[in-house]
């Protein structure tokens, strides 16, 4: 299913949105957690004045999604300010909360500007695709088709002392997107889920047949316009996993340097009972 359909969400009622199921389903007993994320930021949209621009989700994932069922969206108008206005949203699937999300909205302001300096990483093109991607599952990946993933490779990583664990994607999708950011932003939203729980356990070799994973909560800040179809630069970090949980973040970074978005996210990275850890 293309992002674009995958972010079409019907309207039900007043504040009430369904989104699509998955598409293909058969690689996925759980919804993808970047998908009921992009998903509820789109109903939020759907509720603001064009003249605010998001620029930050809280989410928190409560239960288990359904990936071949569809998702409803309950959207609660929680303040229209003048300069910001917040959007909470619960997203339920066969009568229970299954994700629920905060969006902060900003109309456009000046005020002080900088940013960190874009780490340094090889080109996009001359990395593998999927097939060099030895740490994602192949088969999964193929829901993601439309869109373009290079992992960096381990030994041409930049090396920074004191970090626990480190990876970097470049990502985009293959075809022209329209023009509306909003469509962009909510497509970055869905990717950035990807990739970045994985980092935690890129420090720890064989140890991911092992684990029980899921995101557990997602917080994504959105800096700078971008295009999620042109080559963006998502660097991440795992700074501490223990107690079955890890925590990472990333920064996302267009190809000329701007720093777009950050992404901070927990979830569960616990060896299930009975398993002994090497």
């Amino acid at each position: 299913m293309a992002i674009e359909q995958i972010l079409d969400l019907e309207q039900l009622e007043v504040n009430i949105y369904r989104g699509a199921v998955f598409g293909s389903t058969e690689h996925f007993q759980r919804t993808f957690g970047g998908h009921v994320a992009g998903q509820a930021l789109v109903s939020a949209v759907r509720t603001v004045d064009p003249h605010y621009r998001v620029h930050s989700l809280h989410g928190h994932f409560l239960r288990p999604g359904d990936a071949k069922a569809p998702t409803v969206f309950l959207v609660e108008r929680v303040r229209d300010g003048g300069s910001f206005c917040t959007r909470r949203v619960t997203a339920i699937q066969h009568g229970q909360t299954i994700f629920h999300m905060s969006a902060s909205f900003q109309v456009p302001q000046e005020g002080i500007s900088h940013q960190d300096v874009m780490p340094t990483a090889p080109d996009p093109e001359n990395l593998p695709g999927l097939d060099g991607m030895k740490s994602f599952d192949e088969e999964s990946f193929k829901v993601f088709a439309e869109w373009e993933l290079r992992q960096v490779p381990a030994d041409q990583l930049t090396p920074i002392p004191g970090l626990a664990a480190r990876q970097q994607v470049w990502f985009r999708h293959r075809e022209p997107l329209p023009d509306d950011p909003v469509l962009h932003i909510c497509a970055l939203a869905y990717m950035s889920d990807l990739t970045l729980l994985g980092t935690s356990w890129s420090a720890h070799p064989g140890e991911r047949d092992h684990l029980q994973v899921a995101s557990l909560d997602h917080a994504m800040w959105f800096l700078r316009p971008f295009r999620a179809d042109e080559w963006l630069l998502y660097d991440q970090t795992s700074p501490s996993a223990g107690g079955g949980r890890a925590l990472a973040q990333g920064k996302i970074f267009s190809r000329d340097g701007a720093m777009v978005a950050a992404t901070m996210q927990e979830g569960l990275t616990r060896y299930p009972h009975g398993h002994t850890p090497r």
